[in-house]
């Protein structure tokens, strides 16, 4: 029987999508092509590479061996149309890269815009989330992720760009009306504008330079998800927050806030670049993995990118 290269493909965005529905919807065709194509994959192959539910679709372990494979030969084959793609010099194709809401906003904002500017036949997609993304099953071939401990190992790829201080800050005219703020207990009188939602670890962690370690409980006056909005309470006088330094810098110069307790961080934090694992990465996609290791560090330590 002839060999349909097709079936590979499919099959291949089937497995890493978990089922029809979402793959039909990332390629944009009908399940029935998806299916008959991976049907007729499996008569060629005489073995069941997929377990069909009325809800899911499960991969069998012949369909997890064969998928290495099928895995393989289609980066081979969109390598090989890259190369095609880029003999003229000039990048070329489409890349995916996920971040959460305060990279975007404060860290890769200028760098995007600016390989943007460089490679313009690049197709940029970025999708900003705070949601840790499967990157497979999502089609990524990049993610930032902002991590304060390992992160797990896996067949992704993990690149270290830089580490992140979150100290703590506060607008000139709140700090004028509390008695004190010297050490982190006197955070207990403080109303704080705490990153992420509210729950049941709402003591304030601190660590100070020489490796100490302490909570501090606050009156939690703000929760939120988006680093701007705590930023801007901050600054319009709400309270004490503690947020990457990046992101505090603009308003640090212009007065707007002030650091505290600076012998003391909330917490030192990693920025990381990752990749799902395959035989070979576009050019497009390295590049801009590349451009962003490099401009990165200079962004969150305050130098020119």
């Amino acid at each position: 029987m002839k060999v349909d290269l097709n079936d590979y493909f499919y099959f291949v965005h089937v497995v890493e999508k978990k089922g029809y529905t979402a793959a039909a919807k990332a390629l944009d065709m009908p399940k029935s092509r998806l299916s008959r194509h991976v049907v007729q994959l499996e008569e060629r192959l005489g073995v069941r590479l997929l377990q069909r539910t009325s809800r899911n679709v499960a991969v069998t372990e012949e369909g997890k061996s064969f998928y290495q494979h099928a895995r393989k030969l289609v980066d081979t084959l969109e390598l090989a149309e890259a190369a095609m793609d880029n003999r003229s010099g000039k990048l070329t194709g489409k890349v995916v890269i996920s971040c959460s809401t305060g990279v975007a906003q404060f860290a890769l904002l200028s760098i995007v815009t600016e390989f943007a500017k460089l490679h313009p036949k690049v197709h940029i997609e970025q999708r900003v989330t705070n949601a840790m993304e499967d990157l497979v099953a999502e089609g990524i071939d990049i993610a930032i992720r902002g991590h304060s401990a390992e992160l797990p190992d896996s067949s992704l790829i993990q690149r270290f760009i830089t580490n992140v201080e979150w100290q703590f800050y506060c607008s000139p005219r709140y700090l004028d009306t509390l008695q004190q703020l010297n050490t982190p207990y006197d955070l207990a009188d403080c109303q704080f504008l705490k990153v992420g939602r509210s729950g049941s670890k709402d003591a304030i962690p601190l660590m100070n330079r020489d490796g100490l370690r302490t909570h501090q409980t606050s009156n939690i006056a703000l929760c939120s998800e988006d680093m701007s909005t705590i930023r801007q309470a901050a600054i319009e006088g709400l309270g004490v927050t503690a947020l990457p330094d990046y992101v505090c810098r603009t308003a640090l110069q212009t007065g707007e806030l002030v650091r505290v307790l600076p012998d003391w961080l909330s917490q030192s934090a990693s920025l990381s670049l990752l990749m799902p694992s395959r035989l070979g990465v576009p050019p497009h996609t390295k590049a801009l993995a590349e451009f962003i290791r490099e401009k990165l560090p200079l962004v969150v330590s305050g130098e020119r990118p």
